[in-house]
């Protein structure tokens, strides 16, 4: 593509947005409404599979799935009887009370209380050692005339990992989805973690929030775009919906731990702005656009706050960083996702860092073509079997994507990957089975990755956290180049469902690991664990 071919490209993206912008803000008045619902969905493998399996089912062009979490105003035509397995009800009142219930819809205040529970004990047979967690808190979640919501999640204690998570939680001094940990004496980790936000929807196309927490774009396990792998992050974003159109827009603060020594001064400011416009163009299809740009913050060359260039809520950022001559990292991508027969989803995304189609039809391995896709499927009621769902899926990311030169502007946040957990220069393939009946689920996960490690100290690509300036050479790369880490991960997992309104679970299960790379290194981590849960978010351990 020439530079007037893209030049006309962006302008017609620009049209388009701009359209869509300006239609939102005047259907404002037009489809406003007495009952917006302002409050959010956690984000929780229990309350996705639900929300996704019904929309299997029953399509709609009202309700967008790649984008979490969800309002509650998306899902007002939800029910909980439309799945077959009802072990996390939606529509959820447990431990709830409204104030002032009448046939009015003023002064009306819901308040709600979800205890936090995440007890797990765990025996590592490689180091044959005992890993206990325990973890405790509330949700609290008050809404006031169903247009204003103020939710607050607390969460503290202390947690012990298995071998294969513990040694990078020991390297970074993080603990995943969770931010900094203290490590006490018997190698235990304590720490302490908030996440909440205001929600306020003025009428039905409109939701303003400001809080601290995370969000996820995609309908895979994975995301590529934007995941929930790391810490909460505080945020400001608007939401609109209108005709078949949903549009994002957040604006984010986030730290940078790459000079991190302990202190509060060693961590370093950055900021981001995302957009997020999804289309379903059929009930059964949906088609999105992201983009993203981050920045840093005060270095030790320069002072700087929030660019007020990237307020902005409509234009691209590439022509915006031209304009203002910014060497900013910026990052767009796909999403699309495909319903068939009431039974099957078909979902992929792409994601493009850096895009020189030039360079990419020369196929000599531009260090610069730094782009990643994801394709999957998921099959509920498989085979006509009641609650037995099957889930594939397969990423692949080039090396050093998510990178930058300046290491503050990587796309990552509190030590850890915005998008997938990997980082870069990988392939990987995963497998879901799980079967549902009454109270209880059995379910697998298989996870084969190959991943290109650093060789020697030289940066491969795979390290988001090494500036792409320390790459080798500029031609011959290739994906999972460098030291080739083979990972396979299962998970068997038994879940009986104690209290299904309030997510309260019991977990028995199985993980094998295994890993070899190029120079014979050789390592097998079996590890069985018991848990009783509530959790409210999703925390991963196959990275």
């Amino acid at each position: 593509m020439d530079l007037k071919g893209i030049k006309t490209y962006l302008n017609s993206l620009l049209l388009l947005r701009s359209f869509v912008f300006c239609f939102c803000f005047s259907g404002e008045v037009l489809f406003s409404q007495t009952d917006p619902q302002a409050q959010n969905l956690f984000i929780n493998s229990e309350t996705e599979q639900c929300i996704d399996s019904w929309n299997i089912k029953n399509p709609e062009t009202t309700f967008h799935s790649s984008f979490q979490p969800y309002l509650s105003s998306t899902l007002q035509n939800y029910s909980d009887t439309s799945i077959e397995f009802l072990h996390h009800p939606i529509k959820n009142f447990f431990l709830s009370k409204t104030f002032n219930e009448g046939p009015s819809k003023r002064n009306q205040y819901h308040l709600q209380l979800l205890p936090v529970i995440d007890l797990q004990a765990g025996y590592d047979l490689l180091s044959s050692a005992f890993v206990p967690e325990m973890i405790g808190g509330a949700n609290v979640k008050l809404n006031i005339n169903n247009d204003f919501t103020f939710a607050l999640t607390a969460l503290g204690g202390r947690v012990s990992y298995p071998g294969f998570i513990d040694t990078s939680v020991q390297t970074s001094a993080i603990i995943p989805g969770l931010g900094r940990g203290y490590k006490n004496v018997d190698g235990s980790y304590s720490f302490s973690n908030l996440t909440g936000y205001i929600s306020y929807s003025p009428n039905k196309t409109f939701n303003f929030q400001l809080g601290k927490d995370k969000h996820f774009i995609g309908d895979g396990y994975r995301s590529l775009l934007l995941s929930d792998f790391s810490n909460n992050n505080p945020y400001f974003g608007i939401n609109a919906n209108i005709w078949k159109i949903q549009y994002n827009v957040w604006y984010s603060w986030m730290q940078d731990f790459s000079r991190y020594d302990g202190s509060q001064k060693s961590l370093q400011n950055k900021y981001g702005t995302f957009h997020y416009l999804s289309f379903n163009a059929l009930k059964e299809f949906n088609i999105s656009f992201f983009e993203n740009v981050v920045w840093q913050g005060t270095d030790t060359n320069r002072v700087r706050t929030f660019d007020v260039n990237y307020l902005n809520p409509i234009v691209f950022y590439r022509p915006q960083e031209y304009s203002v001559g910014s060497a900013d990292n910026s990052m767009m991508g796909l999403n699309a996702s495909a319903k068939l027969f009431g039974t099957l989803k078909l979902y992929a995304q792409a994601v493009a860092d850096e895009f020189f189609l030039k360079e990419i039809r020369a196929r000599k391995g531009w260090w610069a073509n730094k782009q990643g896709w994801q394709l999957g499927a998921k099959y509920i009621n498989a085979f006509k079997v009641k609650g037995l769902t099957l889930q594939v899926e397969y990423n692949q990311v080039r090396p050093y994507t998510y990178t930058h030169g300046s290491v503050q502007q990587n796309y990552a946040h509190s030590g850890q990957a915005l998008a997938h957990p990997f980082g870069a220069n990988f392939k990987e393939y995963l497998g879901f089975i799980s079967y549902r009946a009454n109270r209880w689920m059995l379910s697998f996960q298989g996870l084969s990755a190959v991943i290109g490690m650093d060789s020697l100290g030289v940066n491969m690509g795979q390290n988001i956290f090494s500036s792409y300036t320390t790459r080798p050479r500029e031609y011959g790369h290739k994906t999972t180049q460098g030291n080739q880490r083979k990972l396979m991960q299962s998970d068997l997992k038994f879940t009986y469902y104690l209290i299904p309104q309030m997510n309260l679970r019991l977990e028995v299960g199985y993980i094998q690991r295994s890993i070899d790379d190029d120079f014979y290194y050789h390592l097998q981590s079996p590890y069985i664990y018991l848990g009783l849960k509530t959790s409210v978010h999703r925390f991963y351990r196959d990275y």
